[in-house]
C-alpha cells in the first residue's frame, strides 16, 4: 500500500511552494492538502442531454471521495452533440473532438499531478475520448457512465427521427407528426435510448474492466447510478492506495471480450475506430481483422434498437453487461483484472451472490407495469441457444475498392444486398448524395458513393441522414448499398458501408470510382471490389490496368480547412481502419 507522503502529489507538492497557496485558493482544506488527490474529469456541459446531468455524477463521486479519505477536485471538458450537428458542417468536428479531449486529460493531469482519477462521461466521442486520455495518463482510475436516457411516448427513442424526417420530406406524414417526433423522442437526459455508439461505449468499459460490475448504460434518471458514482470515488481512494494503474488491467485478452461483447450487443460501428485507437494508446495493435476474427461465430442476442425492439432503458432492467457476460460466458477471459482489484469470474460470481439479478427483475416488472407490456430479461438478452444471429454483427471487407478495408453492420443490411453487384453511382458531398436519395434520382441497384468524407478529407462525418433516407424508402432500402469513405451513425440501419480505406483525399481507390462501374459486395466472403466498367465485367488484371492509368491522372483535392482544429486532424489523422488517432 502507498502512504499518503508517498504519493504523486505529495512529491509535486515539495517541488513547489505555490500548491499550497493556490489549492487553498481555490478552496481547499488545510487539511485536505495532505490526502489522496483525486481527479474528477467529466464532460458535463449543456451541450446535450448525456452531458447536463453529470454534474450529479460528479458531485457523489466526490462525495464517496471524500468519505474514503481523500480530496476530490473536478475538472472538465464537455462534448458536443453528433445529433445536434448532424447534417451541417458541425459534423466534421466530431471526430476531432475526441481527440482534443483526450489532449485536455491529458494536460489537466500532467501539468498537475494526481493520484487517482474518476472520469465520467456518457456520449459518442466523450466515452472514447474519456478512455484514450484515461489510458493516455495511466494513473489509478475508473470510469462512472452516464446512463441512457427513457424511452418517450409509444417507445419513441431518436434514432427513429431520421425516418420521420425522410417520410416528412416525401409528403409521407405532416408536420404535425414530425413536431410530435421532435419534441418526444429525447424526454430526460442520457444518452440515446438505443445501442449507438454513446450506449455501445458505455458497455466497452465495462467489458474492458474500467467501470464497477453492473453499472455501464443505466438509465440515467436511476437512483443506482448516483450510488455507483459513489462507489466509484470511494473505490478511486483505495485504487490510489493500492497503485493500480490502467495498464495494469487493460490487456490484450480484454480487449478481445470488449469485442466479444460488442459482437452480442451488435455494436456501434464506429467502435472498430475507437476500441483501435484506445488500444494504441496501450501499446496494444488491435486492427480491423480482429474484430472480424472475434465476430465470425459469435453470438448476437440483444434485441435493442437500431437492429433490435426495444429501447436501450430495458438493458439494464434485463441484467445489463453481467447478463450478457453471463450468456457468452465460456468465451470469455475470466481472469482479467479489473477495476475492483478482482478478475472478471470473481465480479460475475458476487453479483449472483448480492442480488444485482433480483434487483433488475424488479426494476424490468416497474417498467412492464408503466408501459402495459410483459417484457422478459429473455425478450431482450437472448439465451445463448436461441441468438438473434450467430455470426457477429460486423464484418470487415476488403478488395481492390478498399484494399486497408472498410466495415459493415451486416446484422442491419437486408440479406439480398450481401452478396450482389450493383452500379457505381458516385457523389463527393453527403448534400449531393441526400438530395439525390430524397428525390429519387438513384435506381435500383444503384451503389451509391459518398467519398473525401474520410479524417482527412473533411473530419470524417456521419453519413446520418443520408443511411436514413435509403433505410426508410421501401424501393431503395432493399435495392441499393451506401459505400463511403465517412462513417455512420450508431443509429443507422440498412446497406450502408463505411470507413473504406484507404480514402479518397488519400488517392485511395475509391477516389478512382466512375458511373457505372461494377460493384461486387459479398459479405460472406468478405470481399468490396471494383469488377467492371460501363456495365461490362473486367478480369482482375483488366480492372488493375484500368485502376492504374486513372490513378495516374488523378489529383488530390485541395485541403478543405486551412486553419484551426480541422486542419490539423486533416494533416496528421491515421486511417479510418486504424482508428483516426492524430499520428505525430
Amino acid at each position: 500500500m502507498i502512504t499518503n507522503e508517498n504519493l504523486a502529489s505529495q512529491q509535486q507538492r515539495k517541488l513547489a511552494p505555490e500548491w499550497d497557496p493556490l489549492r487553498i485558493g481555490t478552496g481547499w482544506e488545510v487539511h485536505e492538502l495532505g490526502i489522496p488527490q483525486i481527479m474528477i474529469e467529466s464532460t458535463f456541459g449543456d451541450s446535450h442531454p448525456g452531458s447536463g446531468h453529470l454534474d450529479k455524477l460528479v458531485e457523489a463521486a466526490r462525495k464517496g471521495i471524500r468519505d474514503a479519505g481523500g480530496h476530490g477536485a473536478r475538472y472538465f471538458c464537455t462534448d458536443m452533440c453528433d445529433g445536434i450537428s448532424q447534417g451541417t458542417d458541425g459534423i466534421n468536428y466530431s471526430l476531432a473532438s475526441r481527440e482534443m479531449i483526450a489532449n485536455m486529460i491529458e494536460i489537466h493531469e500532467k501539468a498537475t499531478p494526481f493520484d487517482a482519477a474518476v472520469f465520467i462521461s456518457s456520449c459518442d466521442k466523450g466515452m472514447p475520448g474519456n478512455m484514450i486520455g484515461m489510458a493516455r495518463v495511466n494513473i489509478p482510475s475508473i470510469l462512472v457512465t452516464g446512463g441512457t436516457m427513457s424511452a418517450g411516448p409509444e417507445m419513441l427513442t431518436l434514432d427513429e427521427l431520421g425516418h420521420y424526417s425522410a417520410e416528412y420530406e416525401r409528403g409521407q406524414i405532416d408536420r404535425a407528426r414530425l413536431d410530435w417526433a421532435k419534441h418526444n423522442a429525447c424526454p430526460s437526459c442520457g444518452a440515446c435510448s438505443f445501442i449507438g455508439t454513446a450506449s455501445t461505449m458505455q458497455i466497452m468499459t465495462e467489458a474492458l474492466g474500467l467501470t464497477l460490475p453492473g453499472s455501464a448504460l443505466l438509465p440515467a434518471t436511476s437512483p443506482d447510478l448516483i450510488e455507483y458514482a459513489y462507489q466509484a470515488g470511494r473505490r478511486c481512494v483505495e485504487l490510489a492506495r493500492e497503485g493500480l494503474r490502467c495498464g495494469d488491467i487493460v490487456t490484450r485478452k480484454s480487449f478481445e471480450n470488449a469485442i466479444l461483447v460488442h459482437a452480442a450487443i451488435s455494436g456501434s460501428t464506429n467502435a472498430v475506430m475507437h476500441i483501435p485507437a484506445i488500444a494504441h494508446e496501450y501499446g496494444i495493435e488491435l486492427t480491423g481483422e480482429d474484430f472480424d476474427r472475434i465476430h465470425r461465430g459469435a453470438r448476437y442476442l440483444l434485441d435493442v434498437r437500431p437492429t433490435g425492439k426495444w429501447p436501450a432503458e430495458v438493458f439494464y432492467y434485463a441484467g445489463g453487461v453481467p447478463a450478457i457476460m453471463e450468456e457468452i460466458r465460456p468465451y470469455l477471459h475470466l481472469d482479467v483484472l479489473t477495476v475492483t482489484g478482482k478478475t472478471l469470474g470473481e465480479n460475475l460470481e458476487e453479483l449472483k451472490q448480492n442480488g444485482f439479478y433480483e434487483k433488475c427483475r424488479k426494476w424490468l416488472d416497474d417498467f412492464n407495469q408503466r408501459n402495459h407490456v410483459h417484457l422478459t430479461k429473455e425478450d431482450i438478452i437472448r439465451p445463448f441457444d436461441r441468438p438473434l444471429g450467430s455470426n457477429g454483427s460486423i464484418s470487415i471487407l476488403r478488395g481492390n475498392l478498399a484494399p486497408d478495408g472498410a466495415v459493415i453492420k451486416h446484422t442491419a443490411c437486408p440479406e439480398e444486398l450481401q452478396n450482389v453487384v450493383l452500379k457505381a453511382r458516385p457523389f463527393d458531398s453527403e448534400e449531393e448524395c441526400l438530395d439525390a436519395v430524397l428525390h429519387h434520382r438513384v435506381e435500383k441497384g444503384d451503389a451509391v458513393f459518398i467519398r473525401y468524407e474520410g479524417p482527412k478529407g473533411s473530419g470524417m462525418p456521419e453519413m446520418f441522414y443520408t443511411s436514413q433516407a435509403i433505410s426508410s424508402d421501401p424501393e431503395l432500402g432493399r435495392a441499393i448499398a451506401l459505400i463511403t469513405d465517412g462513417r455512420f451513425s450508431g443509429a443507422s440501419t440498412g446497406p450502408v458501408i463505411g470507413h473504406v480505406s484507404p480514402e479518397a483525399q488519400e488517392g485511395g481507390p475509391i477516389a478512382l470510382v466512375e458511373q457505372d462501374d461494377l460493384i461486387e459486395i459479398n459479405v460472406p466472403e468478405r470481399k468490396l471490389n471494383i469488377i467492371g466498367v460501363k456495365g461490362e465485367r473486367k478480369t482482375p488484371a483488366e480492372m488493375k490496368e484500368i485502376l492504374d492509368a486513372r490513378k495516374k491522372k488523378w489529383t488530390p483535392k485541395p485541403l478543405r480547412y486551412k486553419s484551426g482544429v480541422l486542419r490539423l486532424f486533416s494533416e496528421h489523422a491515421a486511417s479510418p481502419m486504424e482508428g483516426a488517432y492524430l499520428k505525430y
